[in-house]
This record gives C-alpha cells, sequence and structure tokens, in this order.
C-alpha cells in the first residue's frame, strides 16, 4: 500500500518538475526580453535580470522611431482579414467533404491534404510573380487576398470535426426540407464553435508572426506589419537592443490578450476536435 504510495507521489513529482521544466524554457525568453526592454543599452548584456533603474523612455522611443501604432493596426486588419476568410471557406470546404456525397471526394481530399507537405519556400515565389501580374505587390491586397481563401490544415480540422457531429441532426433537417446550404449554415455550423475557435486563433497567431511574406511583399511603412517594424530597428552596424525588446514586447501583448480572452474555448476546441491525442 505504502509502496503505490510513494510510486504515485514520484510520478506526479516528476510530471510537475517536467511542467516546470517546459514552462522555464517557454517562460524564460519572454521574462528575458521584458528585462532588457527596462535596461539602458550599456545594461543589456548584464546578466542580472533585473535593470539598475528602469528606463521605460524606451517604449515611448520605440513609437518615436517607427509608426508602430499604424503597423499594428495594419497587422490586426489583415490578420482579421484572413481568419474571417479562413473561418468562412474552411468550414464550407470541411463540411463538403464531411458530409457530402460527391464523386472522388476520398481522392481530392487526400490531393488537397499533400500540399501541407509542399513547404512555404516553394511557393513563394510563383505567388509573388502571380502577385506582380496582378500589381498587388506593395498592398493591402497581397496580404490579405493569398490566405482568404481557405487552408489544407482549417480544412481538415473542420472535416474531422463536422464528421463528429451526429447524422440524425442532418436527417431531421433533410425532413423539413432544408437544402444542403441551409444544413450547413442553420444546423451544423453552430455545433462546430470549439472548432472554429481553434482555426480562428490560430489563424490569428500565424499572420501575426508571419516575417517572410510581408518582407517580400511590403516595403512602405503605410502598409507594413509588425513584424516588419522589428527589422527596421534593427541598423546594419548598430542596434539598440533595449528598444528592440521594448518593440518585440510591445507586439507579443496584443497575443496575451487575444489568448487570455479566448483560452478555454481555445482548449475545448482542441480537445473535442480530435488533435488532442484522443
Amino acid at each position: 500500500m505504502y509502496g503505490n504510495i510513494r510510486r504515485r507521489v514520484a510520478g506526479g513529482l516528476l510530471i510537475y518538475l517536467a511542467l516546470i521544466g517546459v514552462a522555464w524554457c517557454a517562460l524564460t525568453p519572454i521574462l528575458w526580453a521584458l528585462s532588457a526592454s527596462l535596461k539602458s543599452e550599456g545594461e543589456v548584456t548584464d546578466p542580472n535580470p533585473f535593470p539598475g533603474q528602469p528606463e521605460w523612455s524606451n517604449y515611448t522611443e520605440v513609437f518615436a522611431l517607427i509608426p508602430l501604432g499604424r503597423m499594428l493596426l495594419n497587422t490586426v486588419v489583415y490578420a482579421a482579414c484572413v481568419t474571417a476568410g479562413q473561418v468562412f471557406f474552411c468550414s464550407l470546404a470541411g463540411y463538403a467533404f464531411a458530409r457530402l456525397r460527391f464523386p472522388g471526394r476520398e481522392a481530392l481530399f487526400l490531393c488537397y491534404l499533400t500540399t501541407l507537405m509542399v513547404p512555404l519556400t516553394v511557393t513563394v515565389i510563383p505567388q509573388f510573380v502571380l502577385m506582380r501580374a496582378l500589381g498587388w505587390v506593395d498592398t493591402p491586397w497581397s496580404m490579405i487576398i493569398p490566405g482568404l481563401f481557405g487552408s489544407a490544415f482549417g480544412t481538415y480540422l473542420m472535416r474531422q470535426f463536422f464528421a463528429t457531429l451526429p447524422a440524425e441532426l442532418e436527417e431531421a433537417a433533410i425532413l423539413d426540407g432544408c437544402t444542403p446550404w441551409q444544413i450547413y449554415w442553420r444546423v451544423l455550423l453552430p455545433h462546430t464553435r470549439p472548432a472554429l475557435m481553434v482555426l480562428a486563433v490560430l489563424t490569428w497567431i500565424t499572420v501575426w508572426n508571419d516575417f517572410l511574406w510581408p518582407l517580400i511583399m511590403i516595403q512602405r511603412n503605410d502598409y507594413a506589419t509588425a513584424t516588419l517594424g522589428l527589422v527596421r530597428l534593427q541598423g546594419q552596424y548598430h542596434t539598440n537592443w533595449p528598444i528592440l525588446m521594448a518593440a518585440a514586447v510591445l507586439i507579443l501583448l496584443p497575443l496575451v490578450a487575444v489568448y487570455a480572452v479566448a483560452q478555454r474555448a481555445f482548449v475545448r476546441g482542441i480537445a473535442m476536435s480530435g488533435m488532442a491525442g484522443r
């Protein structure tokens, strides 16, 4: 009896130690950035985690060097548009692959999934050539349109969730005379809110953190994203690291706020969609 108790206690301690280690690895870079953002330029390499005298002026200096407010607004607009498009079109495609019967459905879905294995760097040049042909280089359209019409991952996520819904819902709707569109929009889609929340949060984070595509497409600060602002704070021969870290903290805060608001729905959606390893 006591042996079982000791094994359980030891197992629990090991689990908590492992979780503390993972949390430490995840939080240390954020805490270092926060500490560095409040240091002077001469203190930034000091191993002491606490600044001698907090330099709050670093945060105001960021806005004097780059139009960070405009860049954050641009990023919010891009992320909101792409997230709305992803949620709508991925849910629509997921419903079609999960609930509609048509020839070649499984083969088409398999081909669509294979696009997940294509690296982003392979498609960057064709996409750039297409954007240039359309005249969308250095415009907001180049940031919104390519990601607006869904993705293979989002479609897969929504298909898996639609497939778990009971067939009785669809059968009852058909008996009531609903069309496929009405079944999707009025009957099934309201039941997929957890999966929609997961897709929305993941898409928002992806667009917010994207760097390669804005770097290729956007040159003017009027259309630049927050990640481009970080690059433009770095000099060719010298970088003021405290100010750069202050900008990084400011860019991180909206993501923390989004996740804090959507945390419960996000975790619930992960568990219900089968992404938690069940």
